[in-house]
């Protein structure tokens, strides 16, 4: 069972040092926005996240729901174990949790939806509490082929034996109309999801391929 997020009571806040992550990379894509279109990934310059690069990850649609990551912080190499690049973002996520990201994940590349997911790790002895909070956020697409997104991850709690995977306890999006993103609709739901029961300071970005 869920057992942060979701027992039936409020939702539990993120720390200010997490939500200063999350609105460093939501500010620094609005501010990418051109004549309120989408960013582009060729607007995105690194040194504008260089205080939360370990964080940041840059994910592209492979299939329908499917993407895998271009370009990954260390925070999620540290989360996963291993180099995150050319990994599909589903494995960081329990099997059960999949499906549900595959449906909202689409919404992302389709309809420009802004995706926040509040996350919880599954524990064991040698895997502590952990709750994180991942928020992915659309870009123009590259020629009309290319669909791209970038996206933050943030966590608190120890990261033990990794790899962490995750159960979506909260989801929220919102839905943009271009080219002015007006929002049009927000929703936030409660994932049905059943859970099995330091990072280093580098901040640099590794990126797959140019």
């Amino acid at each position: 069972m869920l057992t942060f997020f979701n027992q039936g009571k409020a939702e539990k806040p993120l720390s200010s040092e997490a939500q200063s992550c999350l609105q460093l990379v939501r500010g620094y894509w609005e501010a990418l926005r051109h004549a309120g279109r989408l960013p582009s990934r060729g607007d995105i310059d690194p040194r504008g996240l260089s205080g939360v690069l370990e964080r940041v990850f840059l994910i592209e649609r492979v299939a329908h729901g499917q993407a895998r990551f271009r370009l990954s912080g260390m925070h999620l190499h540290d989360l996963l174990g291993m180099d995150a690049r050319g990994i599909p973002l589903g494995s960081f996520f329990e099997p059960v949790a999949r499906t549900r990201l595959t449906d909202e994940l689409e919404q992302v590349f389709s309809h420009h939806n802004i995706l926040t997911l509040h996350l919880e790790a599954e524990r064991s002895l040698a895997q502590p509490a952990l709750a994180a909070c991942m928020q992915i956020l659309p870009l123009a697409h590259d020629n009309g082929t290319q669909q791209l997104a970038l996206g933050c991850l943030v966590s608190e709690g120890k990261i033990g034996r990794s790899p962490r995977r995750f159960a979506i306890a909260q989801l929220h999006h919102e839905t943009i109309t271009l080219p002015g993103l007006t929002l049009v609709s927000s929703a936030s739901k409660t994932a049905p999801d059943r859970r099995m029961t330091a990072p280093r300071p580098a901040l640099r970005l590794v990126s797959s391929r140019d």
